[in-house]
């Protein structure tokens, strides 16, 4: 049974944003007094937790919420003088609109944002539990770091299938098209990453999609992949950027 509650001892705050939550989705509501041990209650599906700041999505063996961490540690290591290769590969002169097709936690997108002055990112997300942590996070989440916060107002969420998403966008109606579909070769090491597997969705990522993603951009599209996976045995690209010792790998096509 999926259904949305709330936190222990919520406030008026928290028991207004899990009803609104239920009557987006069309699911049950549960008053949390009624119901102390949520995680039994779903029954092998997975329930929406409000809680005081923030989101979470809970299962019998699962906690996913939204957190920028990965965000935080690729910007110290640019800091750093390191190299992040989605960085380098995209070319940010700081106007783009960015497409990214699969937002996931939105690490990408926030670090991406960072470097846009007046340009602004628009993440597609299909899967309903990642959609509705990730939507709340962009617009409630205060962290520490101002640049995150600046980076996070860049963002704007839309919950649709990419592929049709793609098919209904006019002709270079963004600059940049990004898209990071779920590896063929996961790295299960990412904890970053474990907890948003059972919800993500495991599209391919075809030929046909991506002459939609070169129709739709006008400069260039970046594609992302795991070095085992097929994805560049199976779509040309332009120029591949990568690290041969974390084995992931952007693959470029330019426009102009």
């Amino acid at each position: 049974m999926i259904f949305v509650t709330t936190s222990h001892d919520p406030t008026e705050a928290q028991v207004e944003k899990a009803k609104k939550l239920a009557d987006e989705l069309k699911l049950p509501y549960l008053i949390r007094r009624n119901h102390p041990n949520i995680s039994k209650e779903t029954h092998g599906e997975y329930c929406y937790v409000i809680e005081k700041d923030r989101i979470v999505v809970k299962s019998e063996h699962l906690e996913f919420f939204f957190h920028p961490s990965m965000a935080k540690v690729r910007m110290k290591n640019i800091q750093k003088g390191l190299k992040d290769h989605l960085i380098d590969c995209l070319q940010l002169s700081g106007d783009e609109v960015i497409l990214d097709t699969t937002l996931g936690l939105g690490t990408e997108a926030i670090l991406m944002a960072a470097f846009l002055d007046s340009g602004r990112v628009v993440g597609i997300e299909g899967s309903t539990p990642i959609f509705v942590v990730v939507r709340d996070g962009l617009e409630n989440h205060k962290a520490k770091e101002s640049w995150i916060n600046a980076a996070m107002k860049k963002i704007q969420v839309l919950h649709a299938d990419f592929k049709e998403f793609l098919r209904s966008c006019p002709e270079e109606s963004y600059d940049i098209v990004y898209c990071d579909p779920m590896f063929e070769n996961p790295v299960f090491e990412s904890s970053s990453m474990n907890p948003l597997r059972p919800f993500a969705i495991y599209d391919t990522v075809d030929i046909d999609d991506v002459n939609h993603m070169v129709r739709v951009a006008k400069r260039r599209v970046v594609l992302k992949a795991h070095a085992k996976d097929s994805l560049f045995k199976r779509i040309s690209v332009d120029k591949i950027f990568g690290s041969k010792r974390s084995q992931v790998l952007y693959g470029v096509i330019d426009k102009r």
